[in-house]
């Protein structure tokens, strides 16, 4: 009996150490996209899911969970249990669906994980536009409020927010300038070129085959650095004084209250992707721009983000 005893004890005791030392991850984990299949924040997704596969030693399955202009999926990776079996791939919307009445959700959400990308505003115009500088366009703007019109997102969208707070920076109102929606920045690149509209604040990832194609020239970038696309577009703040800025960006993040062992497991893992050469030739190939940031500068990055897109919200009026 005292054999038999002693013979469970070392199995129990054998079995909690496993438990014990058993280390995150244990089974396959699942990264939730909130947008469609096949656009840039499913691509990116994509191949960290692979990348993330290899550094984790466990399955990575990535989820599409789209619907309400983005919320569907965003609260999906809030709302799951934080426990480092699901994180998601957050975007720059989550900075505007709150100021619109949507959600309640914000940055603050979540437990940040790390910047990926992020892809700055460019102005473009048609090739053969008279306006050869920014200032030029300005000057245009000021001259004949209302004539020049501009799209390539939905009315609120985040390239309406990028034009909008760009002329409010200049003292311009942005009423100026109406918008005209589209579904994206592909058709409003459309309009474009076939003299719909005037201006398209795309990013220029975005309008990159047009630009190559001689159809489309950009005179300025809404970021404080230079493309690594096109080095010799003007900044803006270099071309007019003008200090902002906004990008459409992505980010890795988990629900809070992540624990701190799986917690900090992701974020090695992907500021080790973020600096491999699969992760920047697959997003160089594509013209997204690959940009870092730990968990705490993303964080206070997406808090930048969330009031600066307040302020353009309001002043543009769709603030509800």
């Amino acid at each position: 009996m005292k054999l038999v005893t002693r013979a469970v004890g070392a199995l129990a005791a054998f079995a909690f150490a496993g438990i014990a030392l058993a280390a995150y991850p244990e089974r396959p984990v699942t990264l939730i996209v909130p947008w469609a299949a096949g656009g840039g924040t499913d691509a990116t997704a994509r191949i960290i899911g692979s990348l993330l596969e290899k550094e984790l030693g466990q399955p990575v399955n990535v989820v599409n969970r789209t619907g309400g202009s983005g919320v569907v999926g965003h609260a999906a990776i809030a709302g799951a249990p934080p426990d480092g079996y699901t994180i998601g791939l957050i975007t720059v919307e989550i900075g505007m669906m709150h100021w619109q009445g949507l959600t309640d959700l914000t940055g603050a959400s979540y437990t940040p994980l790390g910047l990926v990308n992020a892809d700055p505003s460019g102005v473009q115009v048609a090739a053969d536009s008279p306006y050869k500088t920014i200032n030029d366009l300005l000057a245009a703007i000021k001259a004949n409020p209302g004539k020049l019109k501009a799209s390539g997102t939905g009315q609120g969208g985040i390239w309406h927010l990028a034009i909008a707070g760009m002329l409010q920076s200049l003292k311009i109102d942005p009423a100026s300038v109406p918008w005209v929606p589209s579904n994206g920045a592909a058709p409003g690149l459309q309009d474009l070129v076939a003299g719909g509209v005037q201006i398209a604040p795309v990013s220029l990832p975005e309008a990159r085959s047009l630009i190559d194609a001689g159809k489309v020239k950009s005179l300025a970038l809404m970021s404080d650095k230079a493309s690594t696309l096109y080095p010799n577009i003007p900044l803006l703040k270099a071309a007019t004084g003008s200090s902002w800025t906004m990008a459409a960006w992505r980010g890795m993040a988990a629900p809070k209250g992540l624990p701190a062992d799986a917690r900090d497991k992701l974020v090695a893992a992907i500021k080790k992707i973020a600096a491999g050469k699969e992760y920047n030739d697959f997003m160089s190939q594509r013209g997204f721009g690959v940009i870092y940031l730990p968990p705490e500068e993303f964080a206070a990055y997406m808090k930048k983000s969330d009031a600066d897109l307040g302020a353009t919200m309001k002043a543009v009026g769709i603030v509800k």
